[in-house]
């Protein structure tokens, strides 16, 4: 560890602690045990439900489940939902009838729904549908031993409250399908924002920060075992808060990473998601100030219409956010930036539309996470306003978008060839068993032949071509200094 935080004596605190964003698939790497059950997860949805997976697989190990790649084999087989769209939980409806299939070959299987999509649907998918012997929460994690009992006798097993407290932080996680190089720590679990169009609130309970020494652990322990860089969750990271109980001592989020950097400066940082009225210029600085803090932020606009923007209750309007890309630039001048944005919210007009295609050109995004407008039961969007953007309409200004975003993608791209960029080495190219890929401080996957490097290794790589998603290039020695 370097440069220790001088308000925070961590150190000690660390030994007694150290015990041991398009939708995404992961699946677990099996065990050979075959006295034990054996369980299945999938995940969907946001890193978080990837994050929330690996505590469960940890508290699955400590009851005796070995994970198995093969769910026709499993005792147990859990999904872990988003509720985020309508398309997400239509997904997640189809797996489960290809579970229930499996449990009709195989009775005694018992079939699971966690996160999101349990809170908000658990009486439809228990008593309705009729898919599932287990419904549980984000929050309810630990009961698990007892659902999975209740469930074994006959019984429903349910189990959803949200906590106010609940932060699982001395919870080591079991990292699924790792590649021993990257891995997810979460800070914070809920959400107080209360966009109009948003679940979350809902499903995942209000805002509760873990105590940082735990994430200093999990950190310090994550290194190491040879993983070189940790990606720092929340649905809100920036409004991260703690206050040390022997010292009243603040924490917060800029605290927080640069107490990460300092564990040791080949432990690289990222983090996600930051919420535009939330970040601040100190976090900025700090990102400036430590090479091993990825210079990239994912800062969500969701609409470039300042009148859309309130609806959305997202408290910014479009000069504010402006005002904030401009502070990006002018303190880390090489920060690449990437956004969430929904096409043909309620009442959109189509000068409204214009507008959100013109922040993107303003904002330069590397890349967006670009979706329509899917109105979710229950939020104050649903109950308020009118769906009443016309479903074609919707799906042409999306592909306005998408069409802008790959064009800006592309020009970015093209911008980084000459240029030379370390990059964190993080796997085999899926393309070819002789290139190598992995990303740069900007989050820009680079794939280049792999010569004498390996996995897990920094590497100066010089761009020499590029698609609109990738950058293409090769090994060279480290730039001058």
């Amino acid at each position: 560890m370097y440069n220790n935080n001088p308000t925070l004596d961590f150190n000690k605190k660390i030994e007694e602690d150290k015990q041991g964003n398009i939708f995404f698939k992961e699946q677990v790497v099996s065990k050979t045990n075959d006295e034990n059950k054996k369980f299945y997860i999938e995940s969907y949805g946001c890193q978080m439900n990837f994050s929330d997976s690996e505590i469960v697989a940890s508290i699955l190990n400590d009851m005796g489940y070995a994970s198995t790649r093969d769910m026709e084999e499993s005792d147990l087989i859990l999904i872990n939902t988003c509720s985020i769209r309508e398309k997400a939980e239509d997904t997640v409806r189809k797996r489960l009838r290809v579970f229930d299939k499996i449990k009709n070959k195989k009775p005694g299987t018992l079939i699971g729904v966690l996160g999101c999509m349990a809170e908000r649907l658990k009486d439809k998918l228990l008593h309705q549908e009729k898919l599932v012997d287990l419904v549980v929460g984000p929050d309810a994690y630990r009961d698990l031993p007892n659902l999975i009992a209740t469930a074994d006798d006959g019984d429903k097993g349910i189990n959803v409250f949200l906590s106010r407290e609940e932060t699982y932080s001395d919870i080591s996680p079991i990292r699924l399908g790792s590649n021993g190089v990257s891995a997810f720590v979460t800070i914070m679990r809920g959400c107080d924002n209360m966009c109009s169009f948003c679940v979350v609130p809902f499903t995942r309970g209000r805002e509760r920060s873990r105590d940082p020494f735990s994430i200093l652990a999990e950190c310090n322990d994550l290194f190491s075992r040879g993983f070189r860089e940790v990606t720092l969750l929340g649905q809100n990271v920036d409004s991260y808060k703690w206050k040390n109980p022997d010292t009243n001592e603040p924490v917060d989020f800029a605290d927080l990473i640069e107490m990460v950097a300092q564990i040791h400066p080949d432990l690289r940082v990222r983090f996600s998601t930051s919420h535009p009225k939330d970040i601040t210029d100190k976090v900025l600085e700090n990102m400036a100030k430590y090479e091993n803090i990825c210079k990239y932020i994912h800062l969500p606009v969701q609409s470039g219409n300042s009148r859309i923007l309130k609806k959305m209750n997202r408290t910014y309007d479009r000069e504010w956010y402006m005002d904030k890309m401009r502070a990006i630039w002018r303190i880390i001048p090489d920060c690449a930036v990437s956004s969430d944005i929904i096409a043909g919210f309620c009442g959109e007009t189509e000068e409204e539309h214009q507008d959100t295609l013109s922040m993107i050109e303003f904002s330069q995004y590397s890349m967006s996470y670009m979706f329509f407008y899917s109105e979710r039961p229950g939020t104050l969007a649903a109950r308020k306003y009118e769906d009443d953007i016309p479903l074609d309409v919707k799906k042409r200004r999306l592909q306005e978008i998408i069409r802008l975003q790959n064009q800006i993608s592309f020009r970015k791209n093209q911008a980084s060839i000459g240029k030379t960029f370390k990059v964190l080495i993080e796997k085999v190219s899926k393309r070819s068993d002789t290139d190598l890929a992995g990303r740069n401080s900007q989050n820009k996957m680079i794939v280049f032949p792999r010569k004498d490097a390996k996995i897990g290794e920094y590497a100066y790589v010089k761009v020499t071509d590029c698609t609109a998603a990738t950058l293409k290039g090769h090994l060279v020695d480290a730039p001058e200094v």
